[in-house]
């Protein structure tokens, strides 16, 4: 039997409410990504997120999930997501680092993540990020497009997706893992795949709230999961790049919650103006 899906539908007020939570993961990422250098380590990485969440009066969401014993993911190099810091897991020149981050805040959850380079990364490897950042984007402004016109599906989220990711090059894109309603949980129904035929899935409307989560490889998109039971890995060895955003659907447009300026530099218009946004520099 199918599974029925149970999508909840945020007020303004709570989406205000999940904004609020979003710039608790925004904070920690950027504090995290400020120090990621050689000789750091992934438990640091992990501490740090802790103390901002936590001094912001919010609680993280990943620590306990499940039995998941952290604050952050720190998913390095072939390790695609889900990997558990270490105080033994030191970074070094020529690292990938995944870090995906949770708050909870009030009983509403932020969800977000970036991929750095440790130091000296070739090229190749840092264009990686930049096709799953801009997926990731293509995806967002899909659903702002889709949700405007009253047409949209929650499909076109995962061809668009997979259509920027196409355009740029042959990557991997990882299946099985991707984004996912949120709101009072982390993950909530639906699921959002990163590559599928567009048209499909529920209608695309106000009070939705979304993270978006492209994954690829350098190689072949088959992963595995380790015997920890959490960290996955590529069976091929090949270096992966995940990034996330948390994402609303508003009466005007989308507000992506986890970026500190709602997503308007990416997106212009299609942000809603609920907020007043600060020029970006």
């Amino acid at each position: 039997m199918a599974h029925q899906l149970e999508i909840e539908l945020k007020t303004p007020e709570q989406i205000g409410l999940m904004r609020r939570a979003g710039l608790v993961v925004a904070d920690a990422l950027e504090r995290m990504r400020a120090v990621v250098a050689p000789g750091v380590s992934t438990a640091d990485l992990d501490r740090i997120a802790e103390e901002t969440i936590r001094a912001a009066g919010a609680v993280p969401s990943f620590k306990g999930y499940h039995g998941y014993p952290a604050s952050i993911c720190s998913s390095v190099n072939d390790q695609v997501v889900h990997a558990i810091p270490s105080p033994r897991q030191v970074l070094r020149e020529g690292d990938l680092i995944s870090i995906d981050c949770g708050a909870d805040l009030d009983g509403w959850h932020g969800d977000a993540a970036i991929t750095v380079a440790v130091g000296d990364v070739p090229s190749d490897v840092r264009g990686m990020v930049r096709v799953a950042e801009d997926a990731m984007w293509a995806g967002i402004a899909a659903a702002a497009r889709g949700a405007r016109s009253g047409k949209g599906r929650l499909t076109d989220i995962s061809f668009a997706i997979q259509s920027s990711i196409r355009k740029a090059g042959r990557y991997g894109i990882v299946e099985g893992y991707g984004g996912h309603g949120i709101g009072t949980a982390m993950h909530q129904d639906p699921f959002v795949q990163n590559s599928g035929r567009p048209g499909k899935g529920p209608m695309l409307r106000p009070g939705i709230a979304l993270a978006i989560e492209p994954m690829i490889t350098r190689g072949k998109p088959r992963v595995a999961e380790l015997d920890d039971g959490w960290t996955v890995v590529t069976v091929d060895g090949s270096v992966a790049v995940h990034v996330e955003h948390t994402m609303a659907i508003c009466d005007d447009g989308v507000w992506v919650l986890t970026a500190h300026d709602g997503g308007r530099a990416r997106l212009g218009d299609l942000i809603t103006s609920r907020e007043p946004v600060p020029a970006v520099e």
